[in-house]
């Protein structure tokens, strides 16, 4: 680890990381809160998310007109996002700045009000965005390739949340929620830039010192089971995700599945894209992905094409995924690894991205590894590894889970994917 990496924890509990970038005169400031739509209850699903978008909506200092005026009087701006395991809060500003954007963070965290007014415009905007991914059928496979392979779960669930209950959600399921989870031990605030540890410290202790210490939140264990959802409409696509389970990025192969999945449709040269694109010209748009979480995950497909291409097309997709493991090359293993390492390299370029990926390895991992490190562990994922991740994804691993959305015709049924 370079000398430019820090981390301090206050007596609340709360971790402050930080990366001095000494050539820049920007920085990136956030607060990661360690919960998300999997720490929710079934009947205020979409919660964390509503809590994300009411943050900027006004706090006993300040207006949302304010929140919004603030930070671009010295030409900065705030975002947030929320997933399923965590929900960030972060700025990008110039370094002078950094002090105004901590405030604003720790102001919106600890003392945002929910004004019932500001409450009843966000739901109807969070309510036009429920409505965008329903339109957007390569966005709301994702969406169903979730609830089906973890139906019933807290991890399954959207996290946008159903209309009905957002359009419901009242106040004090906001108020509840932070209440419960938004505590010292769950929050990790990251700065990078042009930025000095010290002064970053004081600021957080001096900000949010005085939250409460808080336990690590409880989760529902995952339970992945797999299994077939299709929605028939009138599309000129059928928009498929297909995979199967894999582990949770805690797990040791995490590196080598990434390289799997890299190998099997991570760029123009994957095997999905050659073959299924290139080759047989059978689809426009198919890639490779991983969604990985504490204790479980899984590695999937997604492809966009016609009802007269598609039943040609999952056969071949079904075989690249099979015998991707027993039949790597290593020019091919090689490629992979090396888009891996240039990838992360290129995006560790800018405060924001270093900002951001310190909270997630420490989120996920507990620690921080170097470019260095990290271009390492990629390296040393060999044949072996690659063919051990390939056993554990197809021999003897629960059923493949398959979305679709679009024409049905052709689209071949789940008998025919056993093999997987």
């Amino acid at each position: 680890m370079t000398d430019a990496y820090r981390m301090t924890t206050l007596a609340n509990g709360l971790r402050v990381v930080t990366e001095t970038m000494p050539r820049l005169e920007t920085a990136a400031i956030g607060i990661w809160v360690d919960v998300g739509s999997r720490h929710e209850k079934a009947e205020v699903n979409g919660v964390a998310h509503m809590l994300e978008h009411m943050a900027f909506k006004g706090t006993t200092r300040r207006n949302a007109r304010r929140i919004a005026e603030e930070i671009e009087d010295v030409g900065g701006s705030l975002n947030a996002y929320t997933s399923r395991e965590r929900t960030a809060y972060y700025a990008r500003l110039l370094a002078d700045d950094v002090p105004l954007a901590a405030d604003m963070l720790a102001d919106i965290l600890q003392h945002s009000t929910f004004d019932e007014t500001e409450l009843e415009k966000e739901r109807n905007v969070v309510l036009q965005e429920i409505g965008e991914v329903d339109d957007t059928p390569s966005d709301l496979v994702f969406d169903l390739f979730q609830e089906t392979a973890y139906p019933d779960q807290a991890i399954g669930r959207s996290i946008l949340g159903p209309e009905h209950i957002v359009e419901a959600m009242p106040r004090e399921a906001l108020l509840d929620y932070v209440k419960d989870h938004y505590a010292g031990a769950r929050m990790l605030l990251s700065a990078s830039g042009k930025v000095e540890h010290e002064a970053v410290v004081r600021l957080a202790e001096d900000l949010l010192g005085d939250l409460p210490a808080g336990t690590p939140a409880a989760i529902e264990p995952a339970a992945y089971r797999g299994g077939e959802r299709r929605e028939a409409r009138d599309l000129e696509q059928v928009h498929i995700c297909l995979g199967v389970e894999a582990f949770a990025y805690t797990d040791p192969d995490y590196y080598a599945l990434q390289v799997f999945c890299a190998a099997l449709g991570g760029g123009m040269s994957s095997r999905l894209f050659q073959n299924v694109r290139e080759d047989l010209g059978l689809c426009y748009s198919i890639y490779s992905f991983t969604d990985l979480y504490r204790d479980s995950g899984v590695l999937g497909v997604y492809a966009g094409t016609g009802a007269e291409d598609v039943g040609r097309m999952m056969p071949v997709i079904c075989d690249e995924m099979r015998h991707l493991a027993e039949t790597i090359g290593p020019v091919e293993l090689a490629r992979a690894k090396a888009q891996m390492k240039a990838g992360q390299m290129m995006a560790l370029e800018g405060c924001l991205s270093v900002c951001q990926d310190m909270a997630g390895q420490h989120l996920c991992f507990g620690d921080r590894l170097s470019a260095a490190e990290l271009a390492a562990r990629i390296e040393a994922v060999d044949r072996d590894a690659i063919e051990r991740v390939g056993h554990r994804l197809f021999h003897g691993r629960t059923r493949p889970t398959l979305t679709a959305i679009g024409p049905e015709k052709g689209l071949p049924d789940m008998e025919s994917l056993k093999g997987l």
